[in-house]
């Protein structure tokens, strides 16, 4: 019984964190899909981090970085996102039901080689 109210906790923080998101709320009930939205639409990666998902021991790293991600999307740090792993049945529904607000996807800016050379010693 504990287990199923902590899902069903589960499912209704994913329904609140896509709708955050700007993504209609339903599609996180959809199996298999909900994860491709996430990983295309909510932290902007590569629809092939999906295919990752099914390769086992890689799926583990996988999952812990597209909670990462979406730890970053929502503006939390590194610590959030192992919360979202590792207790993701109190951390999900955080993120929905709290006040936090998406930000988008943060992505990793690549300095030109010719900038970095201005700050070489």
């Amino acid at each position: 019984m504990l287990s199923f109210v902590l899902y069903v906790l589960l499912i209704i923080g994913m329904w609140r964190i896509f709708e955050k998101a700007g993504v209609a709320g339903w599609k996180s009930l959809i199996p298999f899909y909900n994860i491709y939205v996430l990983i295309t639409k909510i932290i902007n990666k590569p629809w092939w981090w999906f295919l990752l998902i099914f390769i086992p021991g890689v799926n583990v790293i996988v999952a812990f970085l597209i909670n990462l991600a979406l730890a970053r999307a929502f503006g939390k740090g590194f610590l959030f996102g192992v919360g979202l792993s590792f207790l993701g049945f109190i951390f999900y529904p955080v993120l929905g039901f709290g006040d936090i607000a998406y930000q988008g996807p943060i992505e990793v800016e690549i300095i030109d080689s010719e900038e970095k050379r201005d700050y070489d010693l």
